[in-house]
């Protein structure tokens, strides 16, 4: 008998760079598991990042809370049975989702703290945008649930981190110079005694890989994506 796969909703867009490997790596990964033929449930609400990004950067979140809820309140009325945000920095919106809609939520950073600690990394690098750094609403999460501890760049690299993020790997563009850049943060934090990098937005898997870290690397848009698949096959 043919399994029954559960439908995702997928809240995306934010950018569309990143929700396209959620894409393809989830329908990549049920392929795997259930045959050469066959592909996800999915149904999409993808923002206009511009507007998201926008309000980002006034700091209006209870604006960016109701486009959230009525996201996945749009993605209920479609089919989905559990929510999965294609973002980092969105899931400071988590709380005000997990309050309106009574689908799961899978959670980027639980998969990635789970993976984290079934390889004994107990002290780790955050790499992300500025919100997600510096805010409670990740490292928190990573710490008081996960007994992580969790390190983040100095302010001149915090800055390097986001600029790249929002000039350049939103918008495709893969910048050599850049690649050194993260590089040099990452090293900075390895110094510092993280003994793993937690990628921790959805777009810096597009700049930088294993060979750029003498830490293990650990990638949220795989891992969540992962998270997501076995979610679905359950």
């Amino acid at each position: 008998m043919k399994a029954r796969l559960k439908t995702l909703g997928l809240i995306g867009g934010m950018s569309w760079e990143s929700s396209a490997e959620y894409y393809r790596i989830i329908n990549q990964g049920v392929r795997d598991q259930l045959g050469p033929k066959a592909s996800a449930q999915l149904v999409l609400w993808s923002f206009d990042f511009a507007e998201i990004a926008a309000l980002q950067a006034a700091g209006d979140w209870p604006a960016l809370d109701a486009l959230m809820v009525d996201a996945a309140r749009r993605l209920e009325a479609a089919g989905a049975e559990a929510l999965v945000i294609c973002t980092n920095t969105m899931h400071k919106c988590a709380p005000a989702i997990e309050a309106a809609s009574p689908l799961p939520l899978i959670h980027i950073a639980d998969p990635t703290a789970a993976a984290l600690k079934v390889d004994g990394h107990n002290k780790v690098g955050l790499l992300g945008t500025a919100f997600t750094m510096e805010q409670a609403f990740y490292r928190a999460r990573l710490e008081a649930q996960h007994g992580l501890e969790v390190l983040i760049p100095e302010a001149d690299d915090r800055a390097e981190v986001h600029r790249v993020i929002y000039e350049e790997l939103v918008a495709g563009r893969i910048e050599a110079s850049s690649r050194a850049a993260y590089r040099a943060v990452i090293a900075r934090l390895v110094e510092r005694g993280a003994t793993a990098i937690i990628l921790g937005c959805t777009e810096i898997m597009l700049l930088v890989g294993p060979d750029d870290s003498a830490v293990p690397l650990y990638d949220t848009t795989r891992l969540h994506a992962e998270a997501a698949i076995a979610a679905a096959l359950t």
